[in-house]
């Protein structure tokens, strides 16, 4: 159903990523856009934990299956589809957008291994950066970075941030072995139901095993009100295939008629 990105040399929407200087970019601006034309067909999309109450509100939250698992929304239920953004990459309706897709085509990487030094990286094929006639500079005359740089440093050292506190989170899951494989079974009152595996989700029955003190310790420091967010987000998951049905992008539904609201 959902899967990490496979290609262990680029994350996610990128195609290249190339570090920022002031020598090379001094002339490149970057420019606003209505239309995220690298989420459009994606239907999950990385997720960190500080961003569960908001997402919780449009889209089921999910885990990526195998030994290194970490939280998706789902923007669809099949692969390909994205029910919240067409096929140009412009938003159906407004619903909360993962910090993952804002932050393109920008991030924070390492450029040398031996180092632990993140240094402000860009996809150079994007159409939101380069030498344009409109839009914010990335460097100023002198050199130092502009405002619109500065912003965005700032919005991708959040977004690590919150990636550790996610790992966090994620180890903590692991260590109560609270996670199983997920499966989801959306009975549309004809024929065979649709069956979407290859996830991981909470076990609730051994949620309600843990033991007392740890759950206090758990509600004291705000982890577990999000293991709740991703267990009553996975009721849209109804919503979400319904999307999808009423859009035609369910394989071999006959009609959308035949999904019941």
């Amino acid at each position: 159903m959902a899967s990490a990105p496979q290609d262990p040399a680029l994350p996610l929407f990128y195609k290249d990523l190339i570090p920022l200087n002031s020598q090379q970019h001094a002339g490149w601006k970057t420019r606003p856009t209505d239309k995220a034309t690298w989420v459009a067909g994606i239907n999950s999309v990385p997720l960190t934990v500080e961003e569960f109450p908001q997402a919780q509100r449009n889209f089921p939250i999910i885990f990526t299956a195998g030994e290194s698992p970490i939280p998706l929304v789902l923007m669809g239920m099949n692969e390909g589809a994205n029910v919240f953004f067409d096929d140009e990459g412009t938003m159906t309706e407004t619903v909360y957008v993962p910090a993952y897709v804002r932050r393109y085509p920008f991030m924070l990487a390492k450029l040398r291994p031996d180092s632990d030094e993140l240094s402000l990286c860009v996809d150079p094929t994007s159409d939101l950066v380069g030498e344009m006639d409109e839009g914010e500079r990335l460097f100023n005359d002198d050199g130092q970075p502009t405002e619109a740089t500065t912003n965005m440093l700032q919005f991708c050292e959040n977004f690590e941030i919150a990636g550790t506190k996610t790992a966090q989170f994620m180890a903590e899951l692991q260590k109560h072995k609270l996670l199983m494989d997920g499966e989801l079974n959306i009975d549309t009152g004809g024929g065979q139901p649709f069956t979407y595996r290859g996830f991981q989700m909470v076990d609730e029955n051994k949620l309600r095993e843990v033991r007392g003190d740890v759950l206090r310790q758990w509600n004291q420091s705000g982890l577990l009100p999000l293991i709740y967010a991703h267990l009553f987000s996975l009721e849209l998951v109804r919503d979400i295939f319904n999307r999808q049905a009423v859009q035609g992008k369910v394989p071999n539904l006959p009609a959308p008629e035949a999904v019941n609201a």
